[in-house]
């Protein structure tokens, strides 16, 4: 369905004005369109009604060929035609119509009208069809709804009221009916009526009902039965041994819920829902992320599956590089996020850091608090200043404690780019990568320039947060999504001899900063999407982190924790580059971040 016109929009009342004029002039095509589109826009409004039957009086034959439907018919034209085929004695063919609107927009009222909430309508239908309609709302409804969206789907409930008193002992509807009542938080009646249902015709699907409103209600005893008892009625139906697994984990039985997902597996190794509830319970079990690199690659290979799962979103969700990046370490930020606290921010106030700290922090806290002076007590060995390895592309120059950008700064163009995209959280890394395919045409100085030049953050409420409580997250992001653009510079070039390996691998060695983790993360998730380089990634992931690790035996390494989750995040890692980073992960235990600022990342991580 489409919104309608490209018109200026126009209030319902101006749109009946001219439905009226229109009418008045024996415009009946012009008045139909006004009407429609006051529809649209207040579809319980009585005016408009009423001028819906003048229209089809004047019409005759009912109006209805007045709202004909076409492949990208105007919502307002759908209703207005379920409505003119109500009064036309019509009401199933009515009901699907509303039922699609419902389905293209659930929180506008279309069936908030009288003839559908009748008591006597389902005395005059087929029980399958309403069945169907019942089920096509639900297919296009959250479970459960949220509360405050659930008035305009009332209507539909009463329909189902009415239509289970009118056929009591219909499966069907009765099953039907409990999906809705459960979705609009009557779990209670979603019991009553599918246990009624499977007493009256007993069924797989009535099963599956009875088993699902069991589950809202939290009787997972109950809801397990059922669930078993609709495996008997169809042992082929392996999207209820993955129903049965997933209740089962709810409720802690990770074992038992991985032998349904085995038994499916057994009939079908390919079956979408098997498969994803087997990668994300195996990966709940014991942590390894190579259960999700295997649900990654199964959804690359895969496109077409039944429906979209969120298994791989909710395993990566809120951790460390999976699903975000991890807040700066070191004492500058810290430093930077009391600062802010105070007012004026800063002003007078000198933080003495140990040892040097990464170039990005110390530019970042300059930029965001110049009142707040900074001083270096020693330059440790082996001298942060420096490169892990020769490079030819440095990005820093230092003049004793003070570090400068050695490339020009990014095109506005690219600034604007990045300000689109950049983010701290994402679904999986296979998501984060696809995102970033809009700074594919950016010119390799426009992506280093920005990760040693961040635009400001942009003015969205994200943006604002970002600024005035934790600058360093957004110099993080933009590092971030620039690191993630050069995976898509020159794709046409092997990966091996690639510029945009070269450019990533010489970022991963070059001086110690937050560039350090982008990069690093850039070539984990290119790992992530071509099971060809995760070797040659694993290997210079391996690499970093050993080398992070001696380090830090000498001075602290405020990346290093970073680093190791990122470790934690690479496809076919060894196993003792996983041992080391579990090490490093679970060293001294670092101070809790302030209150604010705990609820600051809470907030900005929020699924998107």
């Amino acid at each position: 369905m489409s919104e309608g016109r490209d018109d200026p929009p126009l209030s319902a009342g101006e749109e009946l004005a001219l439905a009226r004029l229109a009418l008045g002039e024996g415009d009946l095509p012009h008045a139909a369109g006004h009407v429609a589109a006051a529809l649209a826009k207040a579809p319980t409004l009585p005016e408009a009604h009423e001028t819906l039957a003048r229209i089809a009086a004047t019409a005759g034959g009912g109006g209805v060929e007045l709202f004909a439907l076409h492949s990208h018919a105007f919502v307002g034209v759908v209703v207005a035609r379920a409505h003119l085929l109500a009064a036309a004695g019509r009401p199933a063919e009515g009901l699907e119509l509303l039922a699609a609107a419902t389905g293209h927009e659930r929180r506008a009222d279309w069936a908030g009208v009288p003839w559908v909430t009748a008591p006597e309508l389902p005395q005059r239908l087929d029980p399958g069809l309403v069945a169907k309609v019942l089920m096509q709302v639900c297919a296009g409804v959250p479970d459960p709804v949220p509360r405050a969206e659930r008035a305009p789907l009332s209507p539909y409930l009463a329909l189902a009221r009415n239509a289970v008193a009118a056929h009591p002992e219909h499966g069907l509807l009765l099953g039907a009916a409990s999906a809705l009542a459960r979705r609009l938080g009557e779990v209670a009646v979603a019991i009553r009526w599918a246990s009624r249902g499977v007493r009256a015709q007993p069924s797989k699907l009535g099963e599956v009902w009875l088993g699902y409103a069991y589950r809202s209600a939290g009787r997972t005893r109950e809801a397990l039965a059922a669930l078993v008892r609709a495996v008997d009625h169809d042992p082929n139906d392996l999207a209820v041994y993955a129903d049965i697994a997933g209740t089962l984990a709810d409720n802690g039985r990770l074992d038992e819920a991985l032998e349904w997902v085995d038994r499916a597996l057994a009939r079908d190794p390919a079956f979408d829902c098997a498969v994803h509830t087997a990668h994300r319970l195996r990966f709940q079990r014991d942590g390894d992320v190579a259960h999700l690199v295997a649900l990654a690659d199964f959804v690359r290979d895969h496109p077409d599956d039944s429906h979209e799962h969120g298994d791989l979103a909710e395993c990566c969700r809120s951790r460390p590089w999976l699903g975000q990046l991890t807040p700066a370490a070191g004492a500058a930020v810290a430093a930077l996020r009391h600062a802010l606290t105070e007012d004026p921010p800063g002003l007078g106030t000198t933080v003495r850091l140990e040892t040097l700290e990464p170039p990005s922090a110390l530019r970042t806290v300059a930029a965001a608090v110049p009142g707040l002076r900074v001083e270096v007590a020693a330059v440790a060995d082996p001298d942060p200043r420096e490169p892990r390895r020769a490079t030819d592309r440095p990005l820093w120059r230092w003049d004793g404690a003070v570090a400068a950008p050695t490339v020009p700064a990014p095109s506005a163009e690219a600034a604007d780019r990045v300000r689109q995209l950049a983010h701290p959280a994402w679904p999986h890394p296979p998501a984060a990568y696809d995102a970033a395919v809009g700074l594919a045409t950016l010119e390799l100085s426009d992506l280093l320039g920005l990760l040693v030049h961040p635009p400001e953050a942009p003015p969205t409420g994200m943006g604002r947060v970002l600024a005035g409580q934790d600058p360093s997250l957004w110099v993080r992001c933009v590092q971030v999504w620039a690191c993630l653009g050069l995976l898509h510079h020159r794709t046409d070039e092997a990966w091996a001899s690639s510029t945009r390996r070269r450019v990533l691998v010489e970022l991963v060695w070059g001086v110690e900063d937050w560039i350090t983790e982008a990069a690093l993360f850039a070539l984990v998730t290119a790992a992530w999407v071509d099971p060809s380089v995760r070797p040659d990634v694993a290997a210079v992931v391996a690499e970093r982190l050993a080398d992070a690790a001696v380090v830090a035996r000498e001075r602290p390494v405020p990346i290093a924790v970073s680093l190791a989750y990122l470790a934690l995040a690479t496809p076919g890692l060894d196993p003792a580059t996983a041992a080391l980073a579990g090490e490093l992960i679970s060293g001294p235990a670092p101070a809790p971040r302030p209150g604010p600022l705990r609820r600051l990342w809470a907030r900005l991580t929020r699924r998107r």
